[in-house]
């Protein structure tokens, strides 16, 4: 690796134009961000200062101030204690690697552009406000997990480190399964479990089992970006199953038959709402008819602030092609990357060589450190205090959210999940507002993100499950004052 440069910026490259139409500070940074992507300003070259920048471009340092923020939030630039902004180390993955760099991308299949080019929505480090399906990390017990994952270490045996239980730990499977029977009525045994790298492994593996190219997918719109994804990298096409806030517009018929529907109905994402059981039956009869698959991706069902959730859909049905699937992500922490497929018993007996092609096993030190922690009792009452606390969380967010942002945004309040939509009144683009509110350091996901078509509704997606209530408080005013900016309350935006 080359020496890291510690040359100033060479603003002389920057050319604002006062009475164009963007705004200085998007000029700024749309600027920097091409040089720097385009290897002109190579990783970690050192900036100059706020002041110097603003003098030299002989704009306001608030301008500057603000081109800067947005370009920290994107990952680009990153703050040195002591020596000023630099640009990120991280950057030098974007820039050109040499004459051939540029040919790459077009060296990609159709379905490997496709795929690089699919929306996914930007998590920064150290800003878990208001991250979508982000829980709360503070919580959780990780001195006694720490002890159950190393004594697991110390005293697991060979078993633990081999290429064994490719389909999953057979403790882990035994308490899944009772789980799942006890507290979401699937009905299944330890046999049908198989253990993945988190849920969106899950979905990516199913997609290239059970799809050929071309085959139709119905597909929740909006849904989740992941599975959209999986669906399309498997090749197949995708038509939209419209929801909204009154549910599932399920049509009584379909032409081309689907081969797979793939939904979210204890949590739909990004909406939030729940599937009347109805809707769900209406669902498996067109799956009958068609003799498709059925998804049922249960990411967030275990927070439910109203009533008792509705029993999965897997448990309504004797039909063996709806196939369950969850995660541990949200009831512990993202990074654990454990999640699990309910498969009819046939296919669970023979995916072993699926597994083994794709690498989606999961470690089993891992998987028996976690058979411990649901056998032991501590999953189960970490589970029960989180929802105690989101409850009250999710309270103190709507009211702040009513107090503060009810001129723009009109929550979606399902009562369910540790995340909330709430759509815009008027004509606002929902992208501009969460790229200022990163600017911020406010992080907050587009709703128009998560449509695949026309029309896309303009909201917002925003986790409040990590955020304790004072950084509410300091935060959602902060986002009335942008929302105040750039769109006042009773103007048409």
């Amino acid at each position: 690796m080359g020496t890291v440069s510690q040359l100033s910026y060479p603003l002389d490259l920057v050319a604002l134009k006062p009475r164009a139409g963007a705004p200085l500070h998007r000029q700024l940074c749309d600027q920097l961000r091409e040089l720097i992507l385009e290897g002109a300003v190579p990783a970690g070259t050192r900036l100059p200062s706020i002041r110097a920048c603003a003098a030299e471009l002989a704009i306001s340092r608030n301008t500057v101030i603000t081109a800067l923020d947005q370009l920290s939030a994107e990952g680009l630039l990153e703050s040195r204690r002591g020596s000023g902004t630099h640009v990120s180390l991280a950057a030098a993955v974007s820039q050109p690697r040499g004459p051939s760099a540029g040919d790459s991308l077009a060296k990609l299949s159709p379905r490997g552009r496709m795929m690089i080019s699919q929306p996914r929505v930007r998590t920064f480090p150290g800003r878990t406000a208001f991250h979508p399906g982000t829980p709360e990390l503070a919580e959780f017990p990780f001195k006694t997990w720490s002890r159950l994952l190393s004594r697991r270490a110390r005293f697991g045996g060979e078993d633990l480190f081999g290429y064994h239980y490719v389909s999953g730990h057979p403790e882990l499977r035994e308490v899944i399964a009772s789980f799942l029977t006890a507290m979401r009525r699937v009905r299944c045994s330890p046999e049908q479990i198989v253990v993945t790298t988190g849920g969106q492994a899950a979905l990516d593996l199913l997609a290239r089992l059970l799809l050929a190219e071309g085959d139709t997918v119905w597909m929740e719109e909006p849904g989740y970006l992941g599975a959209r994804g999986a669906f399309l990298g498997a090749g197949a096409k995708l038509a939209p199953l419209p929801v909204d806030r009154d549910g599932w517009r399920v049509p009584a018929s379909a032409d081309p038959l689907p081969r797979l529907i793939y939904l979210t109905p204890s949590c739909q994402h990004p909406l939030g709402i729940t599937m009347p059981l109805e809707q769900r039956l209406a669902v498996l009869d067109v799956a009958g008819a068609a003799d498709a698959w059925v998804i049922e991706d249960d990411f967030d069902g275990e927070y439910t602030f109203r009533g008792q959730p509705l029993p999965s859909m897997q448990g309504l049905t004797d039909n063996p092609r709806v196939i369950y699937v969850g995660t541990f992500a949200k009831t512990l922490f993202p990074a654990m990357r454990l999640g699990f497929i309910v498969l009819p018993a046939d296919l669970a007996d023979r995916i072993r060589p699926a597994i083994s092609v794709t690498g989606q096993f999961a470690p089993l030190v891992l998987q028996a450190a976690l058979a411990d922690f649901i056998e032991q009792g501590y999953f189960f009452r970490h589970l029960n205090r989180m929802r105690r606390l989101y409850g009250r969380r999710r309270a103190v967010f709507l009211g702040l959210l009513a107090e503060h942002l009810e001129p723009w945004l009109d929550p979606i309040d399902g009562r369910t999940g540790i995340q909330l939509a709430a759509l815009f009144k008027s004509a606002i683009d929902d992208n501009r507002v969460v790229d200022r509110a990163a600017a911020a350091g406010i992080n907050l996901a587009p709703l128009s993100v998560y449509f695949a078509g026309e029309p896309r509704a303009s909201g917002l997606l925003m986790g409040y499950a990590g955020v304790v209530e004072a950084e509410m408080r300091r935060l959602i005013p902060m986002m009335r004052d942008i929302l105040q900016e750039l769109y006042p309350a009773g103007s048409d935006g």
